[in-house]
């Protein structure tokens, strides 16, 4: 593994993404950093008893950084590799009251906490299962004002996104010279669609590499894969309108990208795309997030064509 030539403690994190934010380190394009993270909770659950109602809620979902890479101009995408995440000892999940597709079958506030060791994690004597570790919140400097580490938009944000973990590479587009990279909100595990608003929750060290694609950018964080690459769509509030945004979003770097027709593309990703939803803890305020499969064959083997 590159050794990282950057560390950045989980001490100089940001609450927002701000089109003003100004960088905790400025690092080349191709650097290596290691980054520690709070869980998303900034270390106030620590027990079964720490539930949503005594937590500071203003002390939710830090993001370490900013990171700028020089270079980076509106116009580019400024890509980060996840080359290594290593979640800490414990994590903890929640039922959130009005939160969530069963929240109304649960007695709420409840919270669970996890062991994780070797790659398992270990919820109560019956269930464990293999980690799979990611970041929730992976953004840059939006085109204009402040957006919570909260909330998910074309910036990147909190796109709660399984795909981003070990391996992948997200390329977001640049809105403000530098970029200005932020990443927080790991999970142990967390599953398509996040329901309870909660995946493993938990705080830990990331070894990732940034580099810079120039004159190319999507309309949304894109998530790349040995085999596959993912386009994403964000709304407010309508899982409808995310789903068709993340279509948009593949076809239309079908077509200025690859040369397809708007029907080739519209076929191919009927055919041999998948449409998923990254995160809907319906009902809840916050953004939903939905993203579209592409497979990687020799007509679209990547996002961009450089």
């Amino acid at each position: 593994m590159t050794t990282p030539t950057v560390k950045i403690s989980k001490d100089q994190h940001v609450w927002a993404f701000d089109s003003a934010m100004q960088p905790v380190v400025t690092v080349d394009p191709g650097t290596v950093i290691e980054i520690e993270t709070w869980d998303c909770f900034t270390g106030q659950v620590q027990s079964e008893n720490d539930t949503i109602a005594q937590l500071d809620l203003n002390r939710v979902n830090s993001a370490t950084g900013p990171i700028a890479v020089k270079g980076a101009e509106p116009g580019d995408s400024l890509s980060v590799t996840f080359i290594d995440i290593k979640p800490g000892p414990q994590g903890a999940a929640m039922v959130i009251p009005e939160w969530g597709q069963l929240v109304e079958h649960c007695k709420s506030p409840t919270t669970r906490i996890f062991k994780v060791k070797d790659g398992i994690i270990t919820m109560n004597d019956k269930v464990s299962f293999p980690t799979r570790p990611m970041f929730g919140v992976v953004g840059v400097a939006p085109a204009e004002g402040v957006i919570p580490t909260f909330l998910a938009d074309r910036h990147g944000g909190n796109m709660d996104d399984h795909q981003n973990g070990i391996g992948a590479t997200l390329h977001m587009p640049v809105f403000q010279p530098g970029g200005m990279l932020a990443i927080g909100d790991m999970h142990a595990s967390m599953g398509d669609g996040e329901i309870s608003g909660t995946g493993v929750e938990i705080g830990g060290t990331a070894t990732i590499k940034v580099d810079l694609i120039k004159g190319k950018h999507g309309g949304w964080p894109i998530t790349e894969h040995a085999d596959s690459w993912y386009t994403h769509g964000t709304h407010a509030d309508s899982i409808d309108a995310a789903l068709k945004n993340a279509c948009e979003e593949a076809a239309k770097l079908l077509v200025d990208q690859w040369g397809f027709t708007m029907e080739d593309a519209f076929i191919f990703l009927s055919v041999a795309g998948d449409l998923g939803i990254a995160q809907y803890c319906h009902p809840s305020p916050g953004s939903v997030i939905a993203r579209m499969r592409v497979p990687k064959i020799s007509a679209c083997p990547r996002p961009f064509k450089v």
